[in-house]
């Protein structure tokens, strides 16, 4: 039998789930066919409505290797494994001939832990267990979810929380689930025979694709110990997204609290000596902690230098002292151990770092009105690490709708550690940069309009003027209004505004769960919603009930931002424009997220409206208007508020 065309199998797989060909999908599908088979690298923009996934499915499974799809959403990875995989697998089975395996792979405190179902929470105040499900009062809403989780241990086969519906609280799942380094081990525990984690990891190496996400493939590449299977192509959806979750995974954190937790959990199991030095260490970085200001340490200052000394010296102790001792009036010793363990070596870890001071990671205090002060440790850029754990052992194909910025992908190479496109070298990824564009026909499908006649926008203010213009554009779409503000402070002033003004509703971000929301938007079209920073990335309302997309102003980085403001100074120290590559670039990659939401769909018509006249008289302008859809562009107010009014009337007549 002849083997199968590639468009034979991605007509195949497309008419299975119901969609339609795109030429942009098949161009798509054809390089990445390419790049697995050369064992290359590319970086592939595929607007909205292009088909992506099976772009880069059918190829990948065609290919017969073990493939790794990680995503930054859990939308997308449940779409993949819910849907989009079944359907394409049942569909190429007859032309391949095989069917391919496949699984979602995730960090082991996503999994319900039998141990600590069974066993209970370790509890630091006490000798013994605390058991939750006694202590929690059954009408209170933790008592409540405790007993369904219960149940729910019972008749889940995977012990996944996304599969837990509805959800809990992270408190709630706290108490039924461990981190990788509190857990006891397969071997050691008395259910690692039926755990959850260790299932899904088998699961995972009998699969020809593993579906994970960001911050896994993160802890994957930075620990060192490998967590996924070994595997000869890695595909990156929501690439825009993989920078900063690398570097989450890759931050360090101490705080007086959870300093407070590591004490008290190992006073019970270590000699009074060592128990004493942590404690007095604990208290110094407390005091110290009281008065932080926040913002960067570009020195550490000595008081700080001698408690965190104190503190990795203690905690070492500690350690050793854990190792060698046995409690038998501790119940479940093990466990108890392994959780003292886990916080104290995570103290120990961030406290020698920062004291070592490496020029590569940032250093700052953080504030929060609830959670008090915290100290940070971030690295100035993971994109040496990406290049080398990433792109030297398999072909790498990253893609998602924004990663061509101001006109071409260097921009976002570089954010990867990879040099501009087609310079060859040595030790240089080869990699390729393809735009496969969209369906949608943005000239004709949307306008972008900028409020050029608007104040720039200060750091603080009212902008009275920015509030008429939102208000007579709102007005003139009859509601149907997303609003993306650069803070929280400013989407709350708006909605408050705008609901002293107009009849509409006017939904505000962080009163309702973020899925009610944008349910609620999405079901009335005179309704406005307005929010930070997720919903400039997740929000999906094609049709018209969504027709004017608002941004108040450009959403650069603030300026007290300790890690953008050191990653530009570093630039501009190797000679470079630090405002074009950090600040430009992150506001023009949340821009293109934010425009990508109002065309969701062929028959979508409507409005970007961005409320900041420095789009339109700046001079980096035109590299953050570049980087956004092809929308027919104006900045006369007269006109946009005479298309606003017609495509409103146009929805209510329903044509």
């Amino acid at each position: 039998m002849t083997k199968p065309s590639l468009p034979e199998l991605l007509h195949a797989a497309v008419t299975a789930v119901g969609g339609v060909e795109r030429p942009g999908q098949v161009t798509m599908a054809e390089a990445v066919a390419n790049a697995v088979d050369d064992g290359s690298h590319l970086l592939v923009q595929a607007g909205t409505g292009t088909g992506k996934s099976l772009g880069y499915l059918v190829p990948a499974l065609a290919h017969g290797e073990r493939v790794v799809i990680a995503t930054a959403t859990l939308a997308l990875q449940r779409q993949l494994v819910e849907r989009d995989l079944p359907r394409t697998v049942d569909a190429l089975h007859p032309l391949l001939r095989r069917r391919p395996e496949f699984a979602m792979l995730k960090g082991r405190s996503n999994y319900l832990c039998l141990h600590r179902l069974h066993e209970g929470v370790p509890q630091e105040e006490e000798d013994g267990l605390f058991d939750p499900f006694e202590a929690a009062a059954p009408t209170s809403k933790l008592g409540q979810d405790l007993l369904r989780m219960r149940d729910w241990a019972d008749e889940t086969e995977t012990g996944d929380r996304d599969d837990l519906t509805p959800g809990v609280s992270d408190r709630a799942w706290g108490q039924i689930s461990v981190s990788s380094r509190e857990c006891l081990g397969a071997s050691k525990c008395a259910y690692g025979a039926e755990c959850f984690a260790e299932m899904a990891r088998e699961r995972a190496k009998l699969s020809d694709v593993v579906v994970t996400n960001h911050a896994l493939l993160a802890i994957d590449a930075i620990e060192g110990a490998p967590v996924l299977p070994s595997h000869e192509v890695l595909i990156i959806d929501e690439a825009h997204e993989l920078v900063s979750r690398v570097t989450g995974a890759a931050t360090g954190e101490l705080t007086p609290g959870q300093v407070n937790r590591a004490v008290r959990r190992a006073a019970k199991l270590v000699n009074e000596k060592a128990a004493d030095a942590l404690q007095t260490a604990s208290e110094t970085f407390e005091r110290l902690m009281e008065l932080a200001l926040p913002g960067r340490l570009e020195e550490i200052p000595e008081d700080l230098g001698y408690a965190l000394l104190a503190l990795r010296d203690a905690s070492r102790n500690v350690i050793s002292a854990l190792g060698s001792t046995r409690d038998k009036s501790v119940q479940d010793e093990d466990a108890v151990r392994k959780q003292a363990l886990a916080a104290v070596e995570n103290i120990h870890g961030v406290a020698e770092r920062i004291t070592q001071g490496s020029e590569y990671d940032v250093v700052w205090y953080e504030r929060h009105d609830r959670f008090g002060a915290s100290l940070r440790v971030a690295p100035l850029t993971v994109s040496g690490l990406l290049r080398e754990k990433l792109f030297t052992e398999r072909s790498v194909v990253l893609t998602s709708a924004t990663l061509k910025l101001g006109g071409d992908f260097n921009g976002v190479g570089a954010s990867l550690g990879l040099s501009p496109e087609g310079i060859a070298g040595e030790d240089v990824p080869q990699w390729k940069g393809l735009d496969v564009g969209s369906p949608f026909d943005y000239p004709k499908q949307g306008i972008l309009y900028v409020a050029r006649h608007l104040a720039t926008p200060g750091r603080e203010g009212s902008r009275g003027d920015m509030m008429d213009e939102l208000s007579e554009l709102v007005e003139a779409a009859g509601g149907r209004t997303l609003g993306l503000f650069s803070s929280m402070r400013a989407a709350q002033a708006a909605a408050e505004e705008l609901r002293g003004r107009l009849d509409n509703r006017i939904l505000l971000q962080g009163e309702e769960t973020l899925g009610e929301l944008i349910k609620a938007f999405a079901a009335d079209p005179e309704t406005c919603l307005f929010g930070t920073l997720s919903l400039w990335q997740g929000v999906d309302v094609p049709g018209p009930n969504c027709q004017l997309v608002v941004m108040d102003r450009i959403p650069f980085p603030r300026p007290d931002d300790p890690l953008m403001s050191a990653r530009q100074k570093a630039v501009e120290e190797a000679g470079g424009n630090g405002f074009m590559a950090v600040a430009a670039t992150h506001a023009a990659l949340l821009m293109a997220q934010g425009a990508g939401r109002l065309v969701r769909a062929t028959g979508d018509r409507g409005v970007v409206a961005v409320l900041d006249p420095r789009l339109a008289n700046a001079r980096y302008g035109s590299y953050l208007r570049a980087s956004l859809p092809d929308f027919w562009y104006t900045t006369d107010r007269n006109q946009v508020r005479r298309s606003l009014s017609a495509i409103d009337t146009a929805a209510k007549a329903g044509t």
